[in-house]
């Protein structure tokens, strides 16, 4: 009797796992309805692999103790230097009075403030970024202290694995804090093993488990690259420590990335960040060093940093760029790796393309993610008819994540323009407002845009039907990719 009873039994225990499951959805706060409609999608078609699924990556889970954790070192060790130095407002100042809004949803998130006095190098070669990093740590006094997504066993990893051991031989206190699951092949490597044997601290960013698994949610990474010198050198951008040739995805290479080595008061915003990361990793307080004095000099570029994460205000990096996209008056133009924005953020695109502002959004022709290569074809229709301009570059992987508004101020980091960087994954983000600054970007991103192939306004319509059907599905579960 058992046997002809259990197939209902196994139905009926399905259709209310997939009730409750859709009750928990429509009660979820955190949640776009376009993310809910998505994951009730998948729930629905993939019999209780959908609902596993959800309960292995659907959620924000950082693990309730580590959440605790977390905002008490935030708390503990704020990112703006206000708390930490005594003759802070000295470097404290208001821009343009048409980016205040920018400049406030941005101070809204760590407290930031916009801080004048600093300078900042672009650059836009990954072997050009490696021997700068490698440099600066060679000529380090004090301490180095790394952040990264992803570190590989090659060349780039040799250099920056030798540099960081002579400097710690020479007294240098070096601490190396990397993403477990990015860098899980380099904490598997002969280089690892240098560092560990030398003496230089490394540790694991969110380590993965299974038993992690259980509490919280396992695909929450700490997408961020930072590099601090001495206290008084920074790096952020978008370069992995990795040669471009990317011997892990070779078929894509090279990847194209941009990053900025900084100076100024900025720079102590960025050794806060790595701090906090530190201690919420290793139990290492090393607040100390933030109370060291900078000294006070307003030349130089304004700028703001905003650290964001599944820790911070649900989508604040998705209302930056929605504030920045509003402000742009003539022209806007956008690089990213991956597109796969919410439809808010997506809407204050259309909008700046149907207000007139000349709109670039340029994307790699071959992207690493098939995926999120779909869903974002799949808006290009959208893009298009709106008077966005949309480029496909064929000159690599186009990693570097920038935009520039009106030649007048610039955004550039580690964050995607999608769901993963705007929602889960811990990013770091800097405006610079300055001209001569976002001109400069501006004409880094116009040598991409000149090596892409610019997508005309009916080509969608020329793609098969299959293909329109797959990158339309695709699109359907965009808000959970």
């Amino acid at each position: 009797m058992f046997p002809n009873s259990f197939p209902v039994i196994l139905l009926t225990s399905e259709l209310l796992l997939k009730f409750l499951m859709v009750g928990v959805l429509l009660l979820s706060k955190k949640k776009s309805d376009s993310a809910k409609i998505a994951w009730m999608f998948l729930i629905i078609a993939l019999p209780f692999i959908g609902t596993f699924i959800f309960l292995l990556v659907g959620t924000r889970r950082l693990g309730s103790r580590r959440r605790k954790r977390n905002r008490k070192i935030l708390e503990e060790i704020p990112q703006s230097i206000s708390p930490h130095i005594q003759n802070a407002n000295s470097h404290v100042i208001q821009p343009q009075e048409k980016y205040f809004s920018v400049s406030h949803i941005a101070s809204s998130i760590g407290g930031s403030a916009v801080l004048c006095g600093n300078d900042a190098t672009l650059i836009s070669e990954s072997d050009i970024f490696i021997e700068s990093l490698a440099e600066d740590i060679r000529n380090a006094k004090e301490q180095c202290h790394l952040l990264d997504y992803l570190m590989l066993d090659d060349k780039a990893g040799e250099i920056i694995t030798e540099s960081l051991i002579e400097a710690n031989r020479r007294g240098v206190q070096c601490r190396l804090l990397l993403d477990s699951l990015g860098s899980k092949g380099f904490f598997n490597s002969s280089l690892y093993c240098s560092l560990k044997e030398s003496g230089v601290q490394v540790a694991e960013a969110l380590p993965v488990n299974i038993l992690r698994a259980i509490f919280a949610r396992v695909d929450l990474r700490n997408h961020r690259k930072i590099a601090v010198i001495d206290n008084t050198i920074g790096y952020m951008g978008s370069n992995n420590i990795a040669e471009k040739e990317f011997a892990v995805k070779k078929k894509f290479a090279p990847w194209v990335d941009a990053s900025v080595r900084l100076t100024g008061p900025i720079v102590r915003e960025l050794q806060a960040i790595f701090v906090q990361d530190w201690f919420m990793d290793t139990d290492e307080d090393l607040d100390a060093l933030l109370k060291e004095p900078i000294n006070t000099n307003c030349h130089g570029i304004s700028a703001q940093l905003m650290a964001t994460g599944p820790n911070s205000t649900n989508l604040a990096l998705s209302q930056l760029l929605q504030t920045a996209f509003f402000s742009a008056q003539q022209k806007l133009v956008i690089t990213t790796p991956y597109f796969s924005p919410d439809d808010a953020t997506e809407s204050a695109l259309l909008i700046a393309a149907k207000r007139g502002v000349e709109t670039h959004l340029v994307l790699p022709a071959k992207n690493d993610s098939r995926l999120v290569q779909a869903a974002s074809r799949s808006r290009y229709s959208y893009l298009l008819r709106a008077g966005v301009q949309v480029h496909e570059y064929r000159g690599g992987l186009l990693h570097a994540k920038t935009v520039t508004i009106d030649d007048e101020i610039a955004l550039i980091g580690s964050a995607n323009l999608d769901r993963r960087s705007l929602d889960l994954n811990f990013e770091v983000s800097m405006l610079v407002y300055d001209s001569k600054f976002a001109k400069e970007l501006r004409t880094l991103q116009y040598t991409y845009i000149d090596q892409s192939h610019k997508i005309p306004i009916d080509l969608p319509k020329q793609w098969s039907i299959s293909r329109r059907l797959w990158q339309n599905a695709v699109s359907l579960i965009a808000p959970i990719l």
